[in-house]
């Protein structure tokens, strides 16, 4: 058994019960990545599944503990905050979608268990962007990045409002009209995700994307995210939603012809094959064969493997080498690139620079 960082975080994911085996030192680098990653908490969860956590030593098993009372703990508060959030929507004559996390959880989804999270993620059209701020500030929210840049950023140039934050409960809610900001290169169609989310609960106005849908966003986000700090917390999102839809009837061929109606076949692509490569996630031989669709020339794939090994490693910065700072930072240009053309961009990012030298 390799005894690297990334290999007792990404065993310990894909083979829990092979856990029981490790020694005292192996825990302490497994407790330490897991963490760092957030994913000590879904770990706990698949060894209370398995019934392994009393096998494990007392010292780590503590740890394993206390990850689980703060995930339960934060199940209860998600689930109180949506109540508050579709009370606050109840006279704005709009669905409550949820996204990632949120949605995961009060859909019941194997990858709730043991997630942890900061904010709630919603989407609404675009149409009704103003009335929903509007609610969801008579109910205690307020707009957080207070800057005049901040707020023209994301008011124009980026696909969700500036996160609001509940006055008395510090709670965050981010609105999304969008699933990608409209700057950037790929360009799913939020009304075609809205038109096939469906009711949780029997509440026709709270709702979650459909199943494909979920799974594209999922990649999407990940492979268009510039803070990789919790990427492979996201991978192993995006794995568990494969191998828990995997079993609906025809999930598996309906995943690549979404992908290209929705604009999305390349984050598909790459969502498949490091699902897979890290998490040996099972994904049918011909839908693989369909998602090629959205691979890249061979050598920018080389590049991308490279980069990405490299990157959801779960090392903190002071931590990780050079090559793994470099690809880091790599994939963060990349990912503003994705996101603006080359002047904004390059406006952005100067902006930026120019904040962190007056710091």
């Amino acid at each position: 058994m390799s005894t690297t960082p990334v290999a007792l975080v990404t065993s310990a994911l894909r083979a829990p019960q092979e856990t029981v085996a490790y020694t005292l030192r192996q825990w302490e680098e497994l407790i330490h990545q897991a963490r760092r990653a957030n994913l000590l908490s879904r770990i706990a969860q698949s060894l209370g599944e398995l019934r392994l956590l009393p096998r494990v030593p007392p010292a780590p098993r503590a740890h394993l503990d206390a990850a689980l009372v703060m995930a339960r703990a934060q199940t209860e508060a998600v689930q109180r905050e949506v109540a508050f959030l579709r009370k606050a929507l109840a006279k704005a004559d709009v669905d409550l979608v949820l996204l990632k996390g949120a949605a995961y959880l009060i859909a019941d989804l194997p990858a709730a268990r043991g997630r942890v999270f900061s904010d709630i993620d919603i989407l609404v059209p675009v149409a009704k962007l103003d009335e929903v701020e509007a609610a969801l500030m008579l109910h205690g929210w307020a707009t957080t990045h207070h800057d005049a840049y901040d707020q023209r950023y994301y008011r124009k140039w980026m696909h969700e409002l500036p996160p609001l934050r509940h006055i008395v409960r510090t709670t965050v809610v981010d609105v999304h009209h969008a699933i990608l900001p409209p700057t950037a290169r790929l360009k799913p169609d939020s009304a075609k995700l809205l038109a096939a989310s469906r009711p949780i609960g029997g509440d026709d106005r709270l709702r979650v994307l459909g199943p494909a849908d979920m799974v594209l966003h999922s990649a999407t986000h990940l492979f268009h995210n510039e803070d990789l700090s919790q990427g492979l917390r996201d991978l192993a999102d995006l794995d568990s939603l494969l191998r828990h839809f995997g079993s609906e009837p025809g999930f598996w061929e309906e995943l690549p012809g979404r992908a290209a109606e929705l604009d999305l076949a390349r984050p598909l692509y790459y969502g498949l094959r490091y699902a897979s490569r890290f998490l040996g996630t099972p994904v049918p031989a011909e839908t693989r064969r369909r998602a090629d669709a959205g691979r890249p020339p061979r050598m920018a794939g080389r590049l991308m493997d490279a980069l990405y090994d490299r990157a959801l490693r779960p090392v903190a910065p002071r931590d990780a080498g050079l090559v793994t700072l470099l690809a880091r930072r790599a994939l963060y240009v990349r990912a503003h690139w994705l996101r603006m053309p080359p002047l904004l961009l390059a406006w952005h990012l100067g902006v930026k620079a120019f904040r962190r030298e007056e710091k």
